[in-house]
């Protein structure tokens, strides 16, 4: 499964998972789900969408490309 990591200005990190496209729509960036197809149309799922001007890096994600880079730390310390 293809998710997006995105860096936030305060430093955050979100992950959108299950997305395979993004693009710019008003004052936000939108995560889509494209469903087989190679384009975002009106059959596209939205999966998240985050305020653009907070957006520091978007990363593509494929775990099978590069499973390690997929691995989350836990939050217990």
């Amino acid at each position: 499964m293809v998710s997006f990591e995105v860096q936030l200005k305060d430093g955050t990190v979100e992950f959108v998972e299950g997305a395979d496209a993004y693009q710019p729509d008003g004052p936000f960036t939108t995560f889509f789900a494209l469903d087989g197809r190679s384009v975002v149309d009106c059959w596209s799922v939205r999966m998240a969408s985050i305020r653009s001007a907070e957006i520091v890096a978007v990363w593509r994600r494929d775990p099978l490309a590069d499973p390690a880079r997929l691995h989350r730390p836990s939050a217990a310390a």
